[in-house]
């Protein structure tokens, strides 16, 4: 029989482990790498739950990001081909799935997690900074790289969103 902690933690689990994964898939570019950041950041919430089964949201997105910063620190920017059989992002429409990768593959892994943080999250300058161990500014400048590195690389994505570049 499960405890009441167990409980708590195994629904949880079962509501928000897919939307960890595909947060996590776009983060490292692997579906793999993707799945241990999860697993990784399950097992330390779980360790922890007494103390965070009020908020374990935050805490559990907190571990994908600075798992996944650690990750690419100590990969030295080596990058990864994204593939678009790895996830299901984008929604079903193997087009969109197929630009929006191939757009996040011409960005290195400090900028990707920006941009998935900031557009794929929705989190704020300040939120993507406290996810990512790193100041406001840092976040702001990688952003701005980013989209510039987006429009002369992927001028494509304008059209995506119906916009003319």
């Amino acid at each position: 029989m499960l405890t009441a902690d167990e409980a708590g933690f195994n629904e949880f689990v079962a509501a928000r482990g897919p939307a960890f994964q595909r947060a996590a898939f776009l983060l490292s570019g692997d579906h793999h790498t993707a799945q241990d950041l999860v697993q990784q950041a399950l097992l330390e919430a779980a360790r922890r739950w007494e103390k965070i089964h009020t908020s374990p949201e935050a805490y559990v997105r907190r571990s994908i990001y600075t798992a996944n910063v650690s990750r690419w620190r100590r990969q030295k920017f080596v990058e990864h081909e994204l593939t678009s059989d790895r996830a299901d992002v984008a929604g079903h429409d193997p087009d969109t799935r197929m630009t929006l990768l191939q757009a996040l593959e011409q960005l290195t892994s400090k900028q990707r997690a920006v941009v998935v943080l900031r557009y794929y999250e929705d989190l704020t300058e300040v939120q993507t900074a406290q996810a990512l161990g790193v100041s406001v500014g840092t976040v702001k400048s990688t952003h701005s790289q980013a989209l510039r590195r987006l429009r002369e690389h992927a001028p494509h994505l304008a059209e995506l969103i119906g916009r003319t570049p």
